[in-house]
């Protein structure tokens, strides 16, 4: 067999799970720098979708081989077919990835290797949390082509101040993982050796706390920040009232009452 065919038939994502429930979705297209093509971002969905249905899952971890994170969209892939339906259709396809992303009950954290570029930088903005090796660059530079990267802009005007954020959608330009985490991008950065373990702590923290809660707040997180102040503040009242009367809350008021470690339910 060739390298060609070899290739062809890789899996574009690998997936992992460990004994907590901790799934671990691998870009695996290091030779074409895990670009989103019409091939990944499908397996991606389906991997997404999976774990949107999985009661066991408490934490997904998107990371990446190579020397790149991800490079954004597949340009050739894109070049090849040049109509409005198609750049349409190929759009949504990546919209409706990121969404689920944020749609899923438990955190997402985006483990940043490399070089995060384009689409590639929007899938980091679009996690709700973000680990860079401090070699990683990110950039919105589909502009130096002249493509505006008006998807990629959605998530990270959600993540970054706007001056900040207009800047390097003008002008395309690398950022540094320090910068990225000054900038609001990225939650930590640490050295290639130790960025398995900066992961790990987030996560040892995430899996510690009710799945219930993580669910529940984090659908509350993202509906509010898109509401006005005051409905902002019914949603949380009603979500926290709600909250209030999960066995699993009742049983950590208990426990922080008693000075003890909760034995949550679930």
């Amino acid at each position: 067999m060739n390298d060609r065919i070899a290739a062809d038939i890789t899996p574009f994502v690998r997936r992992d799970v460990d004994a907590r429930g901790v799934i671990t979705l691998t870009l695996d297209r290091p030779q074409s720098f895990n670009a989103l093509s019409e091939g990944m971002l499908a397996a991606l969905q389906a991997e997404l979708d999976a774990v949107a249905t999985d009661e066991t899952a408490r934490a997904v971890v998107i990371a990446a081989t190579g020397k790149a994170f991800c490079a954004g969209h597949d340009l050739k892939e894109m070049r090849a077919t040049p109509s409005l339906p198609y750049y349409q259709a190929l759009f949504a396809q990546c919209a409706r990835m990121m969404l689920t992303i944020q749609r899923l009950p438990v955190p997402v954290i985006a483990r940043v290797q490399g070089i995060a570029t384009a689409a590639g930088c929007q899938l980091v903005a679009a996690c709700d949390l973000a680990v860079a090796a401090d070699s990683a660059r990110f950039a919105v530079s589909g502009v130096n082509l002249g493509l505006f990267c008006s998807s990629p802009s959605v998530p990270l005007t959600r993540n970054v101040a706007r001056k900040p954020a207009f800047e390097m959608l003008v002008t395309g330009e690398f950022i540094s993982a320090d910068e990225a985490r000054a900038r609001g991008l990225v939650n930590r950065v640490a050295s290639m050796e130790a960025l398995d373990g900066a992961v790990e702590s987030l996560v040892a923290a995430i899996v510690d706390k009710p799945r219930s809660a993580i669910a529940l707040g984090k659908a509350l997180f993202y509906r509010q920040i898109e509401s006005g102040a005051e409905a902002a503040y019914e949603d949380a009242a009603r979500t926290m009232a709600c909250n209030m009367m999960e066995a699993d809350t009742l049983e950590g008021v208990q426990a922080f009452i008693d000075k003890r470690k909760p034995a949550w339910p679930s």
